[in-house]
């Protein structure tokens, strides 16, 4: 990289990309800490592969990209995403000669924009780096996409230790990595800090006196259980317990026609159209606990003190497993329900499981980014990496 001492008059140009609902909530902060520091020339490129939801978040966190590739269509593939990001990105990157780009996470348009750097031959840094699945096609093709990721990328963002070591045993240079917690708790505190959050649609309908499940269910591998996990909810509003579910059902068509089919008109059952960050952000304060094949999800329910069951066989966040925030409970209707009615009839197992020490972050990961990058690119002193469990300010 050069004499880290040489003095650069100009200032560096950070390119951030993304364009769906979880990395755009994750870069935020990063995209916001980029623009406050004055050695930074920050530059915003969105790929629109989630156009409304991208839209609304970017409106909560007052960020206007400088290039939007606007690439949605409807039921569009992966193929198709991945072709008009690689296109769309060669003459923004031509124009906006990019010192650095930095993509998060495992979607693809992260994997496509990256590769579209890397053609051009400017670095790539990797924000939320090292999560790793036993099983390349699971989750389905977010495991993949961030492997691939990974291989291109010059730096790596990682949010845990573990991350870290995924990364190491793939050979890649200590020296390229650091530690930085997850840039999702950073978003998550300061939007809980907020006083404007908006009120999610019809939740004053519930009775606060009883108990509330909040849903998310939409990941592409489990298009094909979609009908046995919204049986499995059916069964679960059942229970003597009363639980009441509240799921702000994904607009896909191998999700939205199912759940309505099966849950419309069970008591206790409220399906909503998506929400917007900030109301799922008070949506999981007020739930007793979060049943989700949601990512994100999975690192900041617990930050509220909030147990989570994963709607899936394996996960890429097993910090969580090991710190009892999590449970894996699959697709199967049995184990979502068994789970389900643990946490809902045992209170000493509920409170196992809502310890509010977060294994994610601290809040400070995008700090930590900008530091980092400015310390290897434009020389100076390193940060300190983040070196958790850490117990949130939000906790209950």
């Amino acid at each position: 990289m050069g004499d880290r001492s040489v003095k650069h008059p100009s200032p560096l140009r950070v390119m951030s990309v993304f364009g769906t609902r979880p990395d755009t909530i994750k870069m935020a902060p990063v995209v916001h800490a980029l623009a406050a520091h004055p050695q930074i020339e920050p530059i915003v490129c969105v790929s629109a592969q989630h156009r409304q939801m991208l839209d609304d978040l970017l409106f909560l966190f007052d960020i206007v990209p400088d290039y939007d590739l606007d690439i949605m269509t409807t039921d569009q593939s992966l193929t198709q995403i991945t072709t008009r990001v690689v296109a769309g990105m060669e003459p923004v990157l031509r124009q906006a000669c990019p010192d650095v780009v930095l993509v998060h996470g495992d979607t693809t348009t992260s994997t496509s924009a990256a590769l579209a750097a890397f053609y051009r031959q400017i670095p790539v840094g990797h924000v939320e780096a090292g999560l790793r699945t036993s099983d390349r096609w699971l989750p389905f093709p977010e495991e993949m996409n961030r492997r691939l990721t990974g291989t291109i990328a010059s730096f790596h963002f990682s949010p845990t230790e573990l991350a870290m070591q995924h990364l190491v045993r793939e050979n890649v240079t200590v020296d390229d990595i650091i530690v930085t917690g997850n840039t999702v708790i950073d978003a998550f505190l300061a939007t809980a800090r907020r006083k404007d959050l908006g009120a999610p649609p019809r939740l004053d309908e519930l009775d606060p006196d009883r108990p509330l499940v909040l849903v998310t269910a939409h990941r592409r591998e489990n298009h094909p259980h979609m009908r046995r996990m919204c049986e499995a909810m059916r069964a679960i509003a059942s229970l003597p317990m009363r639980p009441q579910l509240y799921w702000p059902v994904h607009p896909s068509p191998h999700v939205r026609p199912i759940a309505h089919e099966v849950l419309d008109g069970v008591e206790g059952v409220v399906l909503v159209e998506p929400i917007d960050y900030a109301q799922m952000v008070a949506a999981v304060r007020r739930a007793t606990f979060v049943l989700t094949d949601s990512g994100g999800l999975q690192e900041e329910a617990p930050c509220l003190g909030k147990p989570v069951l994963v709607m899936r066989e394996q996960t890429e966040r097993p910090e969580g497993l090991e710190a009892g925030t999590l449970e894996l409970v699959g697709h199967s209707p049995a184990r979502i329900l068994e789970a389900a009615a643990r946490l809902l009839g045992d209170p000493e197992e509920y409170e196992r499981m809502a310890r509010a020490v977060n294994p994610y972050g601290d809040g400070r990961a995008s700090g930590r980014i900008v530091a980092w990058l400015l310390a290897r690119l434009r020389g100076g002193e390193y940060p300190a990496p983040f070196e958790g469990p850490h117990a949130c300010d939000g906790s209950r």
